[in-house]
């Protein structure tokens, strides 16, 4: 015979009535927050599985900011490059009308005045700084302004070369930021025309490539050298030509008869010599074709300025030397330009690559939300159902416990 105390009836009434309750209250819970799943005893599998999801979607979100970082700077910087080149182009027409033969000292001196206003703007463009107060064009040294007039009023360059990069994705990483050297400091040259030698009065002008071609074709397999010129005594004069690193090279020069003043070829640079006195003894004059030398584009402006404001144009060198500095210039300022624009392609490829990431980091958040959206977010139907039939089943246990509660042996007697 099993006997049931009045104490086990109700600590199993009771038990049986908390059971109930706590069911309730977690289908409430669920209702109220949305979730199937509020703690892991709800469905450990679940659980687990939407715990790695919600880790998938933190690192999303951090990359996704990562991604508008680096389309910001991106941005700002291809902003300021594309104004760099507008300045640039304006110092240019002023450079085209500066060589009109025709100008008077005071127009060249309006031209002047206005390539200094430029100068400056172009100075202000190259230290833009970015939101957190850095300059973009300054590598790593983000808190020195990328170009600074030393004591001559010459602007130099600053920073370092470092180039910054984010990472965007797992393994995917964007460099965000590019140095001012690479940009407005190294920037090839125009090839011009140097005289060393004892003699006054004798000069090389109009330097110019005329044929790129025959330049590279001068040294085969290797960059070009500079190119040593010399008037020899024979007769008649002949100009020669050779490696100026390695004089044992020796160039053809067209024609090789040397006439004072007249245009000459040698390895695709045409130039000419004036005044030179064939064979000068003791040390011949040499005259030297700078071929690889680099040109900031702030020199470039700043040698103009200084050309406009201090050339003598009453004597033949000085014209020439005029001439050659308008030539000169406005092939530098179309290989600055050229610099520029070859680093706004790069920079579109990199926005292009920040772009699909951005994509397709999205494309996953999506993914992601659904499958735990599937696994974690409460079905409101079923789960309003079971919370009118939970809340019917515990209304009559109550009505029940209370009934069985009220039993006594007494009763029956």
């Amino acid at each position: 015979m099993i006997r049931i105390s009045s104490q086990q009836v109700f600590s199993s009434g009771i038990n049986r009535l908390q059971e109930l309750n706590s069911n309730l209250n977690s289908t409430q819970q669920q209702i109220s927050t949305g979730k199937r799943v509020n703690k892991p005893s709800d469905d450990p599998v679940a659980a687990a599985r939407i715990l790695k999801l919600d880790q998938e979607l933190s690192r999303v979100k951090t990359y996704e900011r990562n991604v508008d970082l680096a389309d910001n700077r991106l941005k700002q910087e291809e902003s300021a490059l594309a104004s760099s080149v507008d300045v640039i182009q304006r110092i240019r027409e002023l450079t085209v009308q500066a060589g009109n033969g025709s100008l008077s000292p005071n127009d060249r001196q309006s031209i002047s005045s206005e390539m200094k206003e430029r100068l400056g703007q172009l100075a202000n463009i190259a230290n833009t700084r970015d939101a957190s107060g850095e300059y973009i064009f300054s590598g790593f040294q983000g808190s020195v302004p990328a170009f600074q007039q030393n004591a001559e009023g010459k602007y130099e360059y600053q920073g370092d070369e470092g180039q910054r990069v984010l990472e965007i994705d797992d393994g995917v990483t964007v460099p965000i930021s590019d140095n001012g050297k690479s940009i407005f400091v190294n920037v090839p040259a125009a090839v011009v025309g140097e005289h060393a030698g004892p003699t006054a009065g004798t000069f090389i002008s109009g330097v110019s490539v005329v044929n790129q071609a025959a330049l590279a074709g001068a040294f085969p397999g290797s960059f070009p050298n500079d190119i040593t010129l010399q008037v020899d005594n024979s007769t008649p004069p002949q100009v020669l030509a050779f490696d100026s690193n390695n004089p044992a090279v020796t160039f053809p020069v067209t024609p090789s008869d040397y006439q004072s003043g007249e245009t000459f070829v040698v390895a695709g640079i045409e130039a000419s010599i004036s005044g030179a006195v064939p064979g000068a003894a003791p040390i011949p004059d040499s005259y030297t074709l700078k071929i690889n030398e680099k040109q900031s584009v702030f020199g470039t402006i700043e040698n103009l300025i200084a050309g406009l404001d201090s050339i003598d144009k009453g004597t033949p060198e000085g014209r020439a030397q005029y001439d050659d500095l308008i030539a000169q210039s406005l092939v530098n300022l179309d290989n600055g330009q050229e610099s520029i624009i070859l680093k706004q392609t790069e920079l579109g490829g990199r926005m292009n690559a920040v772009e699909s990431t951005r994509n397709f980091l999205a494309d996953s958040s999506v993914y992601t939300n659904e499958i735990r959206s599937q696994l974690q977010d409460v079905d409101y139907a079923e789960a309003i159902s079971n919370l009118s039939f939970q809340s019917f089943v515990l209304q009559a246990a109550q009505q029940s416990f209370a009934q069985v509660s009220q039993l006594s042996l007494f009763d029956r007697l």
